[in-house]
């Protein structure tokens, strides 16, 4: 399965891109803690099958030091001991923010209550952001077939310039 389409090879994908990674970057520099931040995207392009972006953020946690059993265990993660409260109200809101097909109802109240339970209001902007980003993402390297392999943590350092 080969790439469809190279956005950084095109003037407007390049500046779309560029652009959706400034967005990215804004929410990467909130308060909202980087690891949980690596769960959600990890959860969330998991559930969307962007192979890509599994690869993208779980590289760039295994760099940053979150470890290996934290990493192999997100897509299981009700099934989990090593996931916190606050992790698993962040992860509940990925997948109920993610699976809006599959629930006519989208984010239920009982998950939206834990993440305010857990969460200030500028961690829930982020993580409010962080879930609708990391699905924009999903959907365009899987629209575009962007396959998963070829990763190397950073390789995207200074894109948003």
């Amino acid at each position: 399965m080969d790439l469809r389409f190279n956005m950084f090879a095109n003037e407007l994908g390049a500046k779309f891109s560029k652009r959706l990674y400034g967005v990215s970057t804004v929410i990467e520099q909130s308060s909202l803690p980087k690891e949980t931040q690596y769960l959600v995207m990890t959860r969330a392009s998991q559930i969307n099958g962007c192979a890509f972006c599994v690869d993208y953020h779980t590289k760039d946690a295994a760099a940053d030091g979150m470890s290996a059993v934290r990493l192999n265990l997100v897509a299981v993660w009700r099934e989990s001991t090593v996931f916190t409260e606050a992790e698993r109200a962040a992860l509940a809101l990925a997948e109920e923010g993610t699976r809006l097909a599959d629930a006519h109802l989208g984010v239920s109240d009982e998950t939206w209550e834990q993440v305010r339970k857990h969460y200030d209001d500028d961690q829930l902007a982020a993580l409010v952001a962080l879930v609708a980003m990391i699905n924009a993402a999903n959907r365009l390297n899987v629209i575009l077939r962007n396959q998963g392999g070829a990763y190397e943590p950073g390789m995207f350092s200074g894109l948003s310039s």
